[in-house]
């Protein structure tokens, strides 16, 4: 059971992960990795009075598990409306997103909410911790939200919090830490139910440039110790270059450009 609907979700850092062990990836032919995530022709338009605006317009994009994969583009671009369909947050007006062996574009919204549970984490530009809870209490909320038994809390709160190097501040709040400690609390919470992928808006977009490649840098970490897809929103185009592995540069909904970066930190 998972009490919220995305949509009500799509504020704070919350994982929509339960079982990662579980997801099935889907592989091509001759490929040395699965497939994580599959777009197909995919467009999300919306009217605004006599207009229609077409914020993704016909985007095919594949991204294998393992990569780490930057969404740059100016505003308005549709970075950011590409990373929510992605994520579930939205729906696409057409075309299929293929994740976890499922096209989500075609699934029941309960379906939809079960497999981003099985799969997902979502990191925000806002930190969006409970002001009046502790760090272990702000990273333990997912696991309430998805009836983790008790018992298992403790330890998987531990885990998430030391892999971020914050295990020794678990009892303080949020207004005792740093921007770059409450985003690196923010990152525990979105890993603590242990998804396949990740997704970050704009994760840097509050914090100054050292803690920003600080962040950059526990990004590559969780990426290379735990084989996580990353999949991030950003406007700063060096740190991009510098930490994923491929930009994909969006421009009037469309998909400009997609390669392999030239100065990939591995």
């Amino acid at each position: 059971m998972y009490p919220l609907p995305l949509t009500q979700l799509s504020g704070s850092n919350v994982v929509l992960s339960e079982r990662a062990s579980n997801i099935h990836m889907t592989t091509t032919p001759g490929s040395a990795d699965p497939i994580a995530l599959q777009l197909d022709h995919v467009s999300r338009h919306y009217t605004l009075g006599a207009s229609a605006i077409r914020a993704v317009d016909d985007v095919s994009l594949t991204i294998r598990t393992g990569e780490f994969v930057a969404l740059l583009g100016s505003s308005g671009s549709g970075k950011s409306t590409l990373l929510n369909l992605m994520a579930g947050l939205d729906r696409p007006t057409s075309g299929a997103i293929h994740a976890d062996g499922k096209n989500l574009a075609a699934l029941s919204s309960s379906n939809s909410h079960a497999t981003g549970r099985n799969t997902i984490g979502m990191v925000f530009q806002s930190f969006n911790l409970l002001p009046r809870m502790t760090l272990a209490e702000n990273v333990e909320l997912p696991l309430r939200l998805a009836e983790v038994d008790h018992a298992e809390r403790d330890a998987r709160v531990s885990e998430a919090l030391q892999r971020v190097k914050l295990d020794k501040r678990s009892a303080h709040r949020p207004a005792e830490l740093s921007g770059g400690e409450q985003q690196r609390t923010a990152i525990a919470r979105a890993l603590v139910n242990r998804p396949k992928i990740l997704f970050a808006d704009e994760p840097t977009g509050n914090l100054d440039s050292a803690t920003g490649e600080n962040i950059m840098n526990l990004l590559i970490e969780i990426k290379e110790t735990l084989g996580m897809t990353i999949v991030m929103v950003t406007h700063e185009r060096p740190l991009a270059e510098k930490f994923a592995s491929r930009l994909a540069i969006m421009g009037d909904g469309k998909l400009l450009s997609d390669g392999a970066t030239t100065g990939v930190k591995q």
